[in-house]
């Protein structure tokens, strides 16, 4: 006889609830595995500077909402960690389009719930005619295009869509997947009330259903989260993306902490696994006297760069643009600004997003040094007719301080700003903000730099379009490169509109109207690419940098880690990680 038989169910429902918490507890007062002292780690202990802010999965915006819900909630496919390439996840195979009725179907997996019900077709299209019907931010546009759902089978899904669309597969695919169980009353009630939205948005979840590797049992605000194995994954055990899934932790705590000085003390003595967070340099050469503690550094997927106002003089002037390309030395923001963390960035898509970033982009000058740099903007500029009271170049060629930079008609370049973050916001982009003045004045040109709150510079920027040139930033850039298209096309440039440098051209217009039409990713490919090169060639942003990420772990405790971009804190790493050393 078992023992949960043997107990009256209501008496085993308080000890259940008792036995969970009591592991909790046992793992934050030692700081170590579970007070059983079983053969396999007990927990996975994890830093989050903040309190995640919801687990209702349509309103979760912030970070460490995210880093929750991402184990519970899963999608159809997802990026693998080597080449970012999408794999199926939840789906057991690629999509299948069909062009006569340009529909996509596709196959679920065989997958349950953590409650131990089927994941079926009808959660798949529940959750895509839930996010139609209520227009949901952050989801609606990616399914604006999609005119009917239908579930042929308990696995299979069809979706009819308006027209050939390309970032159906790579931005509307891949978003989570909620059981109709829990949802559909909630929508429901939602629908009776004046703004259905707010009330879907506003519904507080407790303990959402899973269909992750892990699921939630207990949230206790302002101290931790702990989430338990889901006995119901549908990938233990499988290889997806190449790599053999588990999980093999039984358990994920995740502890609030509040500043990150809090959170790395814990991790040096040994209170956490990891601080899922990136840290900043200054913390590496302590860091690195623990012999158990490792950092690793990461690419992001981002982009920090120079935009100039193409909708005044003289910015509207390629070859000012050029100039002005041709003295930023990333190689000293590189390791002057960044210390070395951090890469150099050339194209609006990095590096590392490999197969949709352009290799043959200019680079301007790359390596040349400063006086060398002077030399090529200053034959930029007087082979377009710019002249000066005292160049920057003297009759021998020698380099000297310039003054009275004119422009082709004859007047005097006006005195520009180049508007930055403040440094308590972002050192980095103020401190390239000083240093690029710095380089611009040696050319003759007026520049001076002037840091102003983020928010206020967003409106002048963005809303009001009141600026000669700015320095920002995207931290968080799609895999999919199609924000290209809206940061640059045509339509874009509009008050609180993306496209902030007014930068209009029919020919990018055209290629990028093409890319979103195009299925075959090697022919999209080459329409991307080309859209890079237009960009780099008339610049109206000029990419500068992005910040490495660097994250720290306890190497003594857990081994397995997955590197990709954006960091090794991902569902491959929480799915792959073992205990390095196994209790006896």
């Amino acid at each position: 006889m078992s023992i949960d038989s043997a107990i009256p169910r209501p008496l085993w429902g308080v000890m259940s609830r008792l036995l969970t918490y009591g592991l909790v507890i046992c793992l934050l007062l030692t700081g170590g595995p579970a007070c059983s002292r079983g053969k396999q780690a007990a927990a996975l202990k994890i830093g989050l500077a903040e309190e995640p802010r919801t687990l209702n999965v349509w309103l979760a915006s912030d970070a460490n909402s995210q880093k929750i819900l991402r184990q519970i909630y899963q999608p159809l496919y997802r990026p693998e960690p080597a080449t970012l390439k999408l794999v199926p996840w939840l789906a057991e195979s690629e999509p299948v389009f069909d062009p006569e009725t340009v529909s996509y179907t596709v196959k679920i997996r065989p997958a349950k719930w953590s409650d131990g019900s089927d994941l079926t077709s009808a959660d798949v299209a529940f959750t895509a005619r839930l996010i139609k019907e209520f227009k949901i931010p952050r989801f609606s546009a990616k399914w604006s295009f999609v005119t009917r759902i239908e579930t042929p089978g308990p696995r299979t899904v069809r979706y009819y869509l308006k027209a050939p669309t390309a970032v159906f597969l790579s931005r509307t695919l891949i978003g989570p997947v909620v059981q109709k169980k829990e949802w559909e009353s909630v929508a429901r009630a939602a629908r009776q009330l004046e703004k259905p939205l707010a009330a879907l948005l506003n519904h507080k979840i407790a303990s959402p259903v899973s269909s992750g590797p892990f699921m939630l049992t207990q949230w206790r605000r302002g101290a931790y989260l702990h989430l338990q194995q889901n006995p119901h994954f549908f990938g233990r055990n499988l290889t997806i993306g190449g790599l053999q899934l588990g999980p093999h932790v039984e358990n994920l705590l995740f502890k609030i902490y509040g500043t990150s000085d809090v959170a790395i003390l814990a991790l040096k003595k040994g209170a956490i696994d990891m601080f899922w967070q990136g840290i900043q340099p200054g913390y590496l050469d302590d860091l690195a006297k623990d012999p158990g503690v490792r950092t690793i550094s990461s690419a992001k997927s981002a982009l920090y760069f120079m935009g100039f106002n193409m909708r005044r003089s003289p910015f509207n002037d390629l070859a000012l643009r050029q100039a002005a390309a041709a003295l930023i030395d990333r190689d000293f923001i590189l390791t002057r600004v960044l210390q070395g963390h951090g890469q150099k960035m050339f194209s609006v898509v990095p590096d590392e997003n490999i197969f949709w970033s352009c290799p043959d982009v200019d680079r301007y000058f790359e390596g040349l040094p400063r006086e060398d740099r002077i030399r090529r903007a200053y034959d930029i500029l007087t082979r377009s007719g710019y002249s000066w009271e005292v160049p920057p170049v003297d009759a021998s060629g020698q380099v000297q301080t310039a003054s009275g930079l004119r422009l082709p008609n004859g007047a005097q370049m006006p005195r520009f700003t180049i508007l930055t973050p403040p440094a308590d916001y972002d050192p980095h982009r103020a401190i390239s903000g000083l240093i690029i003045q710095e380089w611009l004045r040696e050319l003759g040109m007026p520049a001076y730099a002037r840091p102003m709150s983020f928010g206020a510079l967003l409106q002048q920027v963005k809303e009001r379009h009141d600026f000669d040139t700015f320095i920002l930033g995207y931290g968080k850039l799609p895999i999919d490169p199609d924000y290209i298209r809206s940061m640059f096309y045509s339509k874009f440039d509009r008050p609180r509109g993306w496209n902030m440098s007014g930068y209009r051209n029919p020919e990018f217009d055209r290629l990028a109207n093409a890319s979103r039409k195009v299925i075959d990713p090697n022919q999209r490919r080459e329409l991307i690419w080309d859209m890079q090169l237009l960009i780099s060639r008339e610049l109206p942003y000029l990419p500068i940098y992005k910040p490495a990420l660097i994250e720290a772990i306890r190497e003594d405790r857990f081994h397995g880690w997955v590197p990709m971009q954006d960091g090794i804190g991902n569902i491959w790493s929480f799915c792959r990680l073992r205990p390095t050393t196994l209790e006896k």
